[in-house]
């Protein structure tokens, strides 16, 4: 027990370092500040006037001391500004708050069929909600997406058989600065960059043009037009298309080779709002070290106003799991997005001596033989002579630790589980010292397929390294061969909770579950720019589309079903569209058991939310819960705020709004919200939460509810029937928790409506912990 205790500490003290450490990075800002004042139309005259003084003021010193204005959606700008100055800019009159330019990072390290089987699958087991529509296409719908650019010469932006551009874009397409001719069409409607001058006044060249390949990836996995015979050098062969083929695609580049400026992201959401965007795609964020308060978080900030303006948002819950309380953008108006695998395994096997078949992962296009004819060798058993070299560092393949006279012309199997040095510089010093050949050991990487283009490797799990270490110690002169990748579809289990994927619960916001769904975010096919001679294998073209995986991968994809729900629902508000989608997800596996995680536990709402998205069962939800902007207000209460900054942020706080004497974290709890979280409650406590169901589907329909609780808690609904009609189309109903003991971990469990056509499901967590949710 005081081992796990000491453990325990460690790994919170471990946290708090890589948080400070995570904060520091982020504030290398090149001396650029934010200058947050709030709505755009404040209710306050003078915010405006206020605004130009201060720019003008800073103008007046120095010409190019403002970085960007913000006055679209919201008040403000960013500029470049010593402490002091900062600090008394913070003081004036109509300012929310000042804060260092952040730098934000990318969320990234056959989709679309799996989701849409996987829904199937469902509803073969069941009643379930269902589209009427078999195959939507999200017509004429804006998805922004907020990244590195877009390569437009992408098939898969062709605009060929689509109409005209809606009349509802107000948007441009930014001429480049760069020799490159860059052109929007009717499928890629606009594109904008954020390029601007550093301190000596010199311009980059601009552009929206990636030239990363996170943009195109991101854009083409939302909504790229079908694209027949793609493929990476011919795996994962057949169509590639986005969620949303009928979409138009608005690409805003915030993101430089330094990452992604928090400055750039507000512009662009300031942009994006007067530009007419449905929805916003965000695959990028803060690591899970900082999880900012509300005035000083760019996103959760620029997502605020696109909401209040009626745009979704939809942002990755970032890669730092699989620890506890690593999920990021937790804003509640944001909808967060973790990740899952497929079912397509990329296999790279290994013949063994006496023909012995051993399944590995990976992407390797290798040329070695099918026959096992070449030598094989651990790296413990290759280790340099060097006497500062231990036997441990060899096993793993570290820098400098292998003899090249052991390892040339050997194929070599690498630990990777000391976490020290990457997956790269091991494979580095098994080629550079002659290997022929490369055999990783790692679980974790065994489920995301690295790629390692033409050289022979495979990635195998610990019990399977076991088999091979057996046969290495076995025989005098063992050998093996690793065959090219192959794929394999219909895998199972899936979907499997990426390992990388953050989770739960949120670090600082209590009593709100978070993430809020997932999708699939593991070894994605999508486009990639033509021109990326650092993605090509040897001896071939640069590849036109790209495997890659994050939260970054599985984010567009909610973003493509957001589009689709919008354009069957275009009245609909973002948070209507975010309870469909939410309340209609999937917790099942193509084995018609839970989800699990790699490490093959049962998933919980802290790994998939309320589940895995589905694209056609989110288009007709059957009830919806509809948080509006009083609930957000209110949680602005909660977080500290008091009604005179609410009423500089917000242009819609009703003249009587005022904070509840009693504020706290608690009431964040009676936000009406699609998913329930309840904490500190107290052995035989009962704690009441309220929500409000509008009813979206048949209009004369009785819901009842169904209760999955966990032993030890009772949950009761009040009432447990919904009867609604023409005149009755919003309904509320009360739950009540109560634990018999006090629990000793968190306690996950749902409440589901049915009416016989619709299931409308909604998870919940209680914790004794007052921070634990």
């Amino acid at each position: 027990m005081k081992v796990i205790v000491l453990f325990f500490c460690f790994f919170l003290l471990l946290l708090s370092f890589l948080r400070e450490t995570n904060a520091v990075s982020q504030e290398k800002n090149n001396g650029v500040y934010i200058v947050y004042m709030g709505a755009a139309d404040s209710s306050n005259d003078g915010t405006k006037n206020q605004r130009a003084e201060l720019m003008s003021s800073l103008i007046r010193r120095k010409k190019d001391a403002v970085v960007h204005s913000y006055s679209n959606g919201f008040s403000g700008f960013a500029a470049r500004l010593s402490e002091a100055e900062a600090k008394s800019i913070a003081q004036k009159p109509g300012v929310i708050s000042v804060f260092p330019d952040p730098i934000l990072q990318l969320h990234t390290t056959r989709s679309w069929d799996f989701l849409q089987y996987q829904t199937e699958v469902e509803s073969s087991s069941g009643p379930i909600s269902g589209s009427d529509n078999a195959s939507p296409k999200g017509v004429d719908t804006i998805i922004g997406i907020l990244d590195t650019g877009i390569w437009p010469e992408s098939e898969s932006f062709s605009d060929n058989d689509m109409s005209e551009v809606p009349s509802k874009w107000k948007g441009t397409c930014m001429a480049s600065h760069d020799s490159i001719s860059f052109k929007c069409n009717k499928k890629l409607v606009g594109a904008r960059f954020y390029d601007d001058s550093d301190e000596d006044g010199v311009r980059p060249s601009g552009s929206a043009r990636d030239e990363n390949g996170h943009g195109t990836h991101v854009a083409s996995t939302a909504a790229g037009s079908p694209i027949s015979g793609a493929s990476y050098y011919g795996l994962a062969s057949g169509t590639a298309k986005g969620g949303s083929p009928g979409s138009r695609i608005a690409m805003y580049r915030v993101c430089m080779t330094d990452g992604c400026h928090g400055s750039a992201i507000m512009k662009a959401f300031d942009d994006a709002i007067a530009d007419g965007v449905d929805v916003l795609s965000l695959s990028l964020g803060s690591s899970s070290g900082l999880e900012v308060e509300f005035s000083s978080d760019p996103i959760a900030i620029g997502a605020f106003h696109a909401v209040e303006k009626g745009i979704l948002v939809s942002c990755s819950a970032g890669n730092d799991g699989p620890g506890p309380a690593t999920v990021v953008n937790v804003a509640p108006w944001i909808l967060t997005v973790a990740a899952t695998t497929i079912d397509r395994d990329f296999e790279t096997d290994i013949v063994l001596g006496g023909n012995k078949l051993i399944k590995g992962g990976g992407i390797s296009l290798g040329n070695l033989t099918r026959s096992p004819v070449y030598p094989l060798i651990s790296g413990d058993l290759a280790k340099s002579g060097n006497t500062v070299v231990s036997e441990k560092n060899a096993r793993f393949c570290n820098p400098n630790s292998l003899d090249g006279t052991k390892v040339k012309g050997k194929v070599v199997l690498c630990d990777n589980r000391d976490g020290y040095y990457s997956l790269t510089e091991k494979l580095t010093e098994v080629k550079s010292k002659g290997g022929i050949g490369f055999i990783v050991v790692d679980d974790n990487a065994r489920t995301v397929a690295p790629k390692f283009k033409s050289f022979p490797a495979a990635v195998v799990t610990e019990k399977d390294s076991n088999e091979i270490l057996s046969y290495i110690n076995s025989t005098k002169k063992p050998v093996a061969s690793v065959l090219p990748t192959v794929t394999i579809a219909n895998y199972k289990p899936a979907p499997l909770v990426a390992y990388f994927s953050s989770r739960g619960p949120t670090y600082n916001t209590h009593n709100l579950l978070k993430p809020d769904i997932t999708a699939p975010g593991v070894a994605i096919l999508a486009a990639w720019p033509g021109n990326d001679t650092n993605e090509a294998v040897a001896g071939q073209a640069p590849p036109l589309y790209n495997i890659i995986s994050g939260t970054s991968m599985s984010c567009p994809h909610v973003s493509g079903i957001a589009a689709l729900v919008k354009a069957q629902n275009p009245s609909w508000s973002p948070s209507a569209i975010k309870s469909a989608i939410m309340t209609s997800a999937l917790q099942t596996n193509n084995l018609k058991a839970p989800i699990t995680t790699v490490s093959g536990s049962v998933a919980t709402p802290y790994d998939i939310g309320a589940g895995e998205a589905s694209p056609s069962l989110a288009l007709n939800p059957g009830l919806v819960y509809e948080t509006n902007t009083a609930d957000y207000l209110q949680y602005l209460c909660s977080v500290g705020y008091d009604k005179s900054k609410i009423k500089l942020i917000s242009n819609t706080v009703p003249n009587d709004f005022s904070c509840p004497t009693n504020s706290s974290s608690e009431s964040v709890s009676q936000m009406n919200y699609p998913s329930i979280a309840v904490s500190n409650i107290k052995e035989n406590e009962i704690k009441k939460v309220t929500r409000t169901v509008t009813n979206v589907g048949q209009e004369d329909a009785t819901y009842t509810a169904s209760i999955k609780a966990p032993v030890g808690l009772e949950v009761q609904v009040t009432p447990n029937k919904l009867v609604f009609t023409n005149n009755s189309k919003k309904l509320s109903y009360e739950v009540s928790f109560k634990a018999s003991s006090k629990p000793k971990e968190d306690l996950f469990g749902s409440i589901t409506w049915t009416n016989g056509k619709y299931k409308v499901r909604s998870p919940f967590v209680v914790s004794t912990n007052s921070q634990g949710v």
